[in-house]
């Protein structure tokens, strides 16, 4: 196991969701992580499908989970379930998103995803933004598609458990699902944690990295 130091504050973060609470289950706990240590940090938060109910959920969800860093929410409307068919307009909306935008570090839906929508934005996000690391989160659910991730960031109990208990705060919508608890969350976040010797953890794969020193 190799642990590698982000030495330098990231100029900002991109983070990026087919649906709301995507980027929250997938990566809250790193978002949380990165807000403690870098006060102030510009993310981009981009949810491609939902209601106006579900992405004020969102909104919510970006204030709890990146408190202090300057954030940017960008919602759009596009049908759940039917983003291939919207191919055209969700390569439109990432270029749209990239231009100006300054950022060193990508979280989004891994490429191993089995979901539709999920497996669409892994696609485009390379075509967009070519030379940026990118790690793809895991979402548990009925597919059973979980990769072998070759990322991982640790967490400790404190933040797994907050993650855990913001993510029901915020997305109070979501919260009768049968797959939503807590056993579901930790015990994800615990068995990513055995395998990097930590606590608890979130895993990721990317896919193309490059060292400079």
């Amino acid at each position: 196991m190799t642990s590698v130091l982000l030495a330098e504050r990231p100029s900002g973060v991109l983070a990026v969701g087919a649906h709301p609470d995507d980027v929250e289950i997938g990566c809250g706990g790193t978002l949380l992580r990165l807000a403690a240590r870098y006060p102030g940090l510009p993310v981009t938060v981009v949810v491609f499908t939902g209601s106006a109910e579900r992405h004020a959920e969102s909104r919510v969800a970006c204030d709890l989970f990146l408190p202090g860093c300057e954030v940017t929410l960008h919602t759009f409307g596009l049908p759940d379930g039917r983003l291939p068919a919207h191919w055209g307009e969700v390569k439109q909306r990432l270029e749209d998103v990239a231009a100006g935008l300054e950022l060193d570090l990508i979280l989004a839906p891994s490429s191993y995803d089995a979901h539709q929508d999920h497996r669409l934005l892994a696609e485009l996000l390379p075509t967009v933004w070519r030379r940026h690391l990118t790690l793809g989160y895991e979402i548990p659910k009925y597919d059973g598609d979980f990769g072998r991730p070759n990322v991982y960031v640790p967490m400790s109990e404190e933040i797994a458990r907050t993650k855990v208990e913001l993510l029901s705060k915020a997305y109070q919508s979501q919260i009768d699902r049968d797959w939503w608890d807590e056993e579901t969350f930790l015990g994800l976040a615990r068995l990513r944690g055995m395998e990097c010797r930590s606590p608890y953890a979130e895993a990721f794969t990317t896919n193309k990295v490059t060292l400079t020193w």
